[in-house]
């Protein structure tokens, strides 16, 4: 799709630094179509001087849009839109102009000017709303309608002036003029004003009246015309936004928009709520599972036998990896394992505990930084144990010093993760996609690969050691790559 620069170069008779300009009105006017409730545009000259070209448009998420379909690189002709050739030829704003838009909907039109530094004009910004919706919305339609041009003048100046100017979304509208005497509220401002505990009427009275006196002209002044609040009435929690009107660099006024957020707020306490008891669940299994490892390590002490002892380590190893991905979820809160955290601990944890006293054994981990759901991070844990042990155990068991290496990468274009554990011992004996040997590790891995993970399974002997490859197909949304 092309950008606005794009079409401004290959469209227009802009330079390129009147493209710029432009480009950079064309950022802000989401919040000039949410506020002022229209459909707004940027309309810029062509070589056809009974033409123009819409380079921008923004819908309002505030009302009703006039358009099914963006109209974005049509032409604008002088017989429909006269207000915008007008306005581009003279230099100069219409208000309140009726024209024919390109889906042959009658509507109303405000143009106002965009100029270069040097005065010139460059193109036409302009909001475009249908009058019957108004009407039958807001009794005092009227009273917006004449704030539009004051509206649209000083969201021009704040778009050209600030870099980063947050989105405005209101459900309630107040309007003082330079007096700070409030001049105008809709009826959706008077409803969440009732619910603070303000009666009507509120039309009449100073701004400083309400809100505990926060957005006081000092006040507004000191945070450049536009300020945040959150306040709190009771069990109603409000989002106010006051900014200030200027024309000509003279305050003429301003404008608090009021939404009630008291659902979110609500929805927000009950998910920290639901965070930290899912925190303290994950956190118990943890210590449960430790107290099982530990009874279990309790009674392979009392064993004599070196193969009993081997089945209680592996049994304990087992145990502690589920633990691990507990231990993780409930540090975090979250519902997503970081596979580098846990597999670099499990790999040191297997590699200490399995290894013969004299033995020296390397651990090496690769992993990609990705984050994948709890149930699959717990089938992986329990992979890239068995695969480690078996390297331990049988792989690396007639060597005093080896190296065992785990690789995970996320093969991003092919959906897929790629697994992968190799040592350098003895071999495995075979290749293929099925163990050879009664080994219960080696069952568990195909069990977990082939019914949890639905991915497929290989084993390599490279004659230098034994390769374990696995492929694991993922969607999008399973996996998460963190920031």
């Amino acid at each position: 799709m092309d950008t606005v620069m794009d079409i401004c170069r290959n469209t227009t008779v802009l330079t390129e630094a009147d493209a710029a300009i432009i480009d950079e009105m064309a950022r802000h006017m989401q919040i000039i179509a949410d506020i002022s409730q229209a459909d707004v545009f940027i309309d810029c000259p062509v070589e056809d001087k009974s033409a123009a070209i819409v380079v921008a448009q923004a819908s309002p998420a505030t009302s009703k849009s006039l358009y099914k379909s963006s109209v974005v690189g049509e032409l604008a002709l002088a017989k429909n839109e006269p207000a915008v050739l007008f306005c581009l030829t003279s230099g100069r704003p219409v208000i309140g102009a009726r024209a024919i838009s390109q889906e042959h909907t009658v509507m109303q039109q405000s143009v106002v000017p965009i100029k270069n530094a040097e005065g010139k004009t460059i193109g036409a910004l302009i909001m475009e709303q249908d009058i019957s919706e108004k009407v039958e919305q807001e009794k005092n339609v009227e009273r917006l309608i004449e704030t539009t041009e004051h509206l649209s003048e000083t969201l021009m100046q704040v778009a050209m002036q600030e870099h980063q100017v947050p989105s405005l979304m209101h459900e309630g509208i107040i309007l003082f003029d330079h007096r700070r005497v409030i001049s105008y509220a809709n009826s959706r401002a008077y409803e969440l004003m009732a619910r603070m505990g303000y009666g009507s009427p509120i039309k009449g009275q100073l701004i400083e009246r309400f809100f505990y006196g926060k957005f006081s002209d000092e006040n507004l002044e000191q945070h450049g015309g536009m300020m945040f609040e959150e306040l709190q009435y009771g069990k109603a929690t409000l989002l106010v936004k006051a900014v200030s009107i200027f024309r000509e660099q003279n305050p003429v006024g301003g404008l608090i928009l009021l939404r009630d957020i008291s659902d979110i707020k609500e929805k927000e306490k009950q998910l920290m709520i639901k965070s930290a008891v899912i925190k303290e669940i994950h956190h118990r299994v943890k210590n449960n599972l430790q107290t099982i490892s530990s009874l279990l390590r309790l009674q392979m002490r009392r064993s004599q036998s070196k193969e009993l002892e081997t089945v209680y380590k592996e049994s304990i190893n087992r145990i502690n990896s589920i633990a691990i991905i507990h231990e993780y979820l409930a540090q975090d809160g979250l519902e997503r394992v970081d596979l580098r955290k846990i597999v670099d601990k499990i790999a040191k944890t297997i590699v200490s505990s399995m290894a013969q006293p004299k033995q020296q054994i390397a651990i090496a981990v690769d992993v990609d930084p990705v984050q994948l759901p709890s149930e699959k991070a717990t089938s992986l844990a329990l992979i890239v144990t068995e695969l480690i042990q078996n390297s331990v155990l049988h792989g690396l068991a007639e060597r005093e010093c080896g190296t065992i290496r785990v690789l995970i990468r996320h093969e991003e274009e092919r959906e897929r993760l790629l697994i992968q554990v190799t040592d350098d011992g003895k071999g495995i004996g075979f290749t293929g996609s099925t163990a050879q040997n009664g080994h219960l590790g080696l069952k568990i891995v195909e069990t977990l690969v082939q019914e949890d993970l639905e991915g497929q399974l290989h084993f390599c002997d490279t004659g230098f050691g034994t390769q374990v490859s696995i492929i694991y197909p993922i969607q999008r949304g399973v996996i998460h790559e963190p920031l």
